[in-house]
């Protein structure tokens, strides 16, 4: 929060910062909003954040949230704690659906957290994942696109190229089909 300056602009989804006078992001196309109401928003977050209990009670509903490695749920229940959201490690079962002990499929471990906190930590790892793998920065617009040889032409789901079908390579990117 020290960061914000109230007399800049900011863009309410990259949270990219402007110089004053300027009204809309050059990433995400939206309009900004000033540092004060910026800061505004923040301090209603940190609230929100400073009532959330991080204690977890037997009395809690608890709801699988995903399955995973160790290292895999610990970091996803760090993520989560930086937001206030507490979640519980359990289940320890083989990959094989068995408890066999003999390390044929390693241990799956379940990420739990209270069914209260589900949509929130759904939306902060997804905010994460698209962060993480910068899919923030890319068009994503051509993704379900399917290529169909009976087609004259065909779109890339990687890239947006548009080419003949008589190819089963894209030329712009080398995607295979």
């Amino acid at each position: 929060m020290h960061d914000i300056d109230p007399e800049l602009m900011y863009c309410p989804v990259c949270l990219d910062e402007y110089r004053s006078g300027m009204t809309r992001c050059a990433v995400c196309a939206v309009d900004l909003i000033s540092g004060s109401l910026r800061l505004a928003q923040e301090l209603g977050k940190n609230e929100v954040l400073a009532g959330r209990s991080m204690d977890i009670s037997l009395e809690d509903d608890l709801v699988p949230l995903r399955k995973g490695v160790l290292l895999e749920m610990k970091n996803l229940q760090n993520i989560l704690a930086k937001e206030r959201i507490p979640a519980l490690i359990t289940g320890e079962q083989s990959s094989c659906g068995k408890s066999c002990g003999k390390g044929c499929g390693g241990t799956e471990l379940i990420l739990q957290i209270r069914r209260d906190d589900a949509q929130a930590a759904l939306d902060i790892l997804a905010r994460d994942f698209r962060r993480s793998t910068a899919l923030d920065d890319h068009d994503l617009s051509h993704a379900a696109a399917v290529y169909d040889r009976g087609a004259v032409k065909a779109v890339c789901p990687a890239c947006g190229c548009s080419f003949t079908t008589s190819n089963s390579t894209c030329p712009d990117c080398g995607l295979c089909f």
